[in-house]
């Protein structure tokens, strides 16, 4: 036990560390605790800091805050509207009218199944397409059975986001307009002499503010490019599958991968082999190419520094604690055990000269 208390003597030995630990820790526990209730807080939290930026470029502008925080609220407002009224009723439409289609589809894929093993006996056999296609089947009738559970209780869904629509506009205009209040308040209540964890959370802050505002555009530019190649291409249910291919970019690696398996279908079921499916499936692939390497290095170039495999960590690790959300904010979060990690006092054996060769 002894290498192991000298560890903690030596890494806790700090006030500072520990007031920084029980803090996270606190914060972690009401998260886990009380996620279903702070769900509203939380979106409103992402909202305001995706708005925080236009409001700080206005204030540079020497336009009062009041009044920018106003526009650029009125500005979301109207930007909400706009999708609601445009492309929500075209992409539910679209979902629909995929739904009604699912039969086809099915039917389509489990033909193109069977033929495998005639056209390529060495690699598959025909009970083990059987055994996929059972699967296949079982999937689509979980589906099926989902869809019909959804709406039968779409009435409270309907009536959770009127309550939405109400708490999270409100919660977003005073969280822009009384920041600094709300900050300060809650400051109140920690200790005074906390330089550790104000560099934690200055970090944190301006980490997160630019990540969300550089993932939020993201979604926008390869949404917009997907739907603009998809309907170049004429694929069908182009918006709904553009969406889908925008908000794939919120999973980086994983989100990517498994949008492309309904586009594939789709084209496969609508175009066959042929060159709508190469062109449909390539562009698809085109974009994800630009994305991860040209798109991502020019916008978070300098929000988040994370080895690909510690995203991948982190997907698989905050993914397993709070499930799809902790897949949606698994960056973020890295980003936070990373700003930790950055601020954590040194020890003294790691101040130490490192020995020479020679030595």
């Amino acid at each position: 036990m002894n290498p192991i208390s000298n560890w903690f003597r030596r890494h806790f030995n700090n006030p500072q560390v520990i007031i920084l630990v029980l803090l996270l820790t606190g914060l972690t526990l009401a998260v886990m605790a009380f996620a279903g209730i702070l769900l509203p807080f939380l979106v409103s939290l992402v909202i305001t800091y995706l708005l925080l930026g236009p409001v700080r470029l206005l204030e540079r502008l020497h336009v009062p805050r009041l009044l920018a925080v106003l526009l650029v609220f009125l500005g979301f407002l109207a930007a909400v509207a706009f999708l609601m009224l445009t492309v929500v009723p075209v992409m539910v439409q679209q979902a629909v009218d995929l739904a009604r289609n699912l039969p086809s589809i099915f039917a389509a894929m489990q033909t193109a199944l069977m033929e495998l093993p005639q056209k390529y006996p060495a690699l598959f056999d025909p009970q083990q397409m059987e055994q996929v296609i059972a699967s296949l089947r079982s999937e689509v009738l979980i589906l099926g059975q989902r869809v019909l559970g959804w709406s039968v209780t779409s009435l409270y869904t309907l009536a959770a986001l009127a309550i939405y629509a109400v708490l999270v506009p409100l919660l977003v205009f005073f969280m822009l307009k009384d920041r600094e209040r709300i900050v300060n308040w809650m400051v109140q209540f920690l200790p005074e002499e906390r330089p550790l964890a104000d560099r934690v959370w200055r970090d944190v802050d301006r980490q997160l503010g630019n990540y969300i505002r550089g993932k939020v555009v993201e979604i926008i530019i390869v949404g917009v490019v997907t739907y603009i190649g998809f309907m170049l291409v004429g694929l069908n249910f182009s918006l709904l599958l553009a969406v889908l291919t925008g908000l794939s970019v919120l999973v980086p690696y994983i989100g990517a991968t498994v949008i492309t398996l309904p586009v594939a279908v789709i084209a496969y079921v609508q175009f066959g082999l042929g060159p709508g499916f190469i062109w449909a499936v390539g562009t698809y692939l085109v974009i994800q190419a630009l994305d991860g390497n040209v798109l991502v290095p020019v916008l978070f170039s300098e929000v988040v520094d994370l080895h690909p495999v510690a995203i991948i960590v982190a997907i698989l690790f905050f993914g397993g604690v709070w499930g799809f959300w902790g897949i949606v904010f698994a960056i973020p979060l890295a980003t936070v055990v990373q700003a930790v990690l950055a601020a954590w006092p040194e020890s003294p054996r790691q101040r130490l000269p490192r020995p020479t060769a020679g030595e």
